[in-house]
């Protein structure tokens, strides 16, 4: 392999690094970023000689540059998944990280002094064997190229042993805990309730680990900043209305239970679902709000309900008891197995505007999951399990308002339960706010 080639392969994770400042699904970040990660790192550490010239030159042949072609994939993709892990064990998983550790391994081993080029036939005697007759070195023919078995077998072991220490290490990519593809094992709630998956550092300002037997009532309200003997939302025309007593505590969690009942709200409709919510909002409209937050690592640990047409969501609104602005951390709206975050701003014209993404499919009911938001002054960026799913830079999206942070249970958006539910559950373990 020739020396600007070798120069190349180093800089190529810095350069994948740098692309993860451009926008997250944009195509030129997931092409550099998977090239890097598909081929550099195993390319570097075995020193391919992929073209005929060099396989010519170096009497190589057509099962040597399968090797190359199969090899060098598998310990790029082998060595991605090792760093990986490690982080996530770390509870430290991010794709800069990983990215930045893979960098700095296919550096080192681009610019490493030792010798990987092509491999060249021994030289045979120059002058002869004595009596005159000419005879390669081994009992080989004439100008027949030796082959190169041996050569091999240091690459094929190297990529032997990272393969069986990524499978031990439980192999495969990064995933979400119940999803049906990958198989890396998500950051367990418990740890990550400890520290945010986001680079710090932090000071813990809000935790609640809902242990007692009642809901701590000086850190939550149980109604919109519009209480009035309950309330709902009518922007998205819900079917539940909110009274504390759908708000319960034990067991070490809170428990927010949407019932089928019919409810008199004090807008004088009658609603078919009552429901409960949590929030670090007012009491009344004109209460001071519990606390609001400008900027910070946001995370819960959530249990959905499997029932369809509920709407469970972790999100923050601004204290001025108005969106736009609008963080949702997630939201399950007209599905059980995608998850969605979304950032609202107001447009020019004073319209609500956002973007959001999606993650799944997962099956979110069979197990808890730890749903999080990094809002920083420059970005936003979201994790599910401590796995980095989506991040926002444009300036103009991202808030800088006080705002109040809420869990709730909705019912009924986009559509009404199908007549065979009665009730659902929303389970929080714990509530965790940091800030720098």
């Amino acid at each position: 392999m020739n020396r600007s080639v070798r120069i190349a392969l180093a800089l190529s994770g810095w350069i994948a690094l740098l692309a993860t400042a451009l926008p997250a699904a944009g195509p030129l970040r997931t092409v550099l970023t998977a090239a890097f990660v598909l081929v550099c790192p195993g390319a570097a550490v075995l020193r391919p000689a992929l073209s005929p010239r060099a396989a010519d030159a170096g009497g190589r042949t057509a099962l040597d540059l399968l090797e190359d072609l199969v090899l060098t994939p598998a310990v790029s993709l082998a060595l991605a998944v090792l760093v990986a892990q490690a982080f996530l064990l770390n509870h430290a998983f991010t794709v800069p990280r990983a990215l930045g550790v893979l960098a700095v391994v296919t550096t080192v081993a681009a610019l490493w002094p030792g010798r990987r080029g092509p491999r060249r036939p021994a030289r045979a005697d120059a002058a002869g064997p004595a009596g005159g007759g000419e005879r390669s070195s081994g009992g080989r023919p004439p100008g027949a190229a030796p082959t190169a078995p041996r050569a091999a077998l240091p690459r094929a072991g190297t990529a032997g042993v990272l393969l069986l220490a990524t499978a031990c290490t439980g192999g495969g990519v990064p995933a979400l805990s119940g999803s049906t593809t990958g198989g890396g094992p998500p950051v367990p709630v418990a740890a990550a309730a400890t520290a945010p998956a986001a680079a710090g550092p932090w000071r813990l300002v809000l935790q609640d680990d809902f242990n007692g037997t009642e809901l701590d009532t000086a850190r939550w309200a149980r109604c919109y900043d519009w209480n009035d003997g309950g309330c709902t939302n009518a922007g998205n025309h819900e079917a539940e209305w909110y009274l504390p007593g759908q708000v319960s505590v034990g067991d070490g969690a809170a428990t927010l239970t949407a019932a089928r009942r019919d409810t008199v709200g004090s807008d004088g409709k009658t609603y078919p679902w009552t429901s409960g919510m949590i929030t670090t909002g007012r009491d009344s409209w004109n209460a001071t709000p519990r606390e609001t937050f400008t900027h910070g690592y946001f995370a819960a640990a959530l249990r959905i309900p499997p029932q369809s047409g509920m709407f469970p969501a972790f999100w923050l609104m601004p204290d001025t008891r108005t969106t736009p602005p609008e963080l949702d951390v997630a939201e399950f709206a007209g599905s059980t197995q995608q998850v969605s975050m979304n950032v609202h701003w107001r447009g020019a014209d004073g319209s609500d505007q956002h973007v959001g993404h999606n993650v799944g499919p997962v099956d979110f009911p069979a197990a808890t999951h730890v749903f999080a938001m990094d809002w920083e002054p420059g970005a936003i960026t979201w994790y599910v399990d401590g796995v980095q799913q989506w991040r926002v830079t444009d300036p103009q999206q991202i808030p800088d308002v006080p705002m109040e942070l809420l869990v709730n249970l909705a019912v009924g958006y986009p559509s009404a339960p199908p007549a065979s539910v009665n009730s659902a559950a929303l389970t929080v373990d714990w509530v965790r706010v940091w800030q720098h």
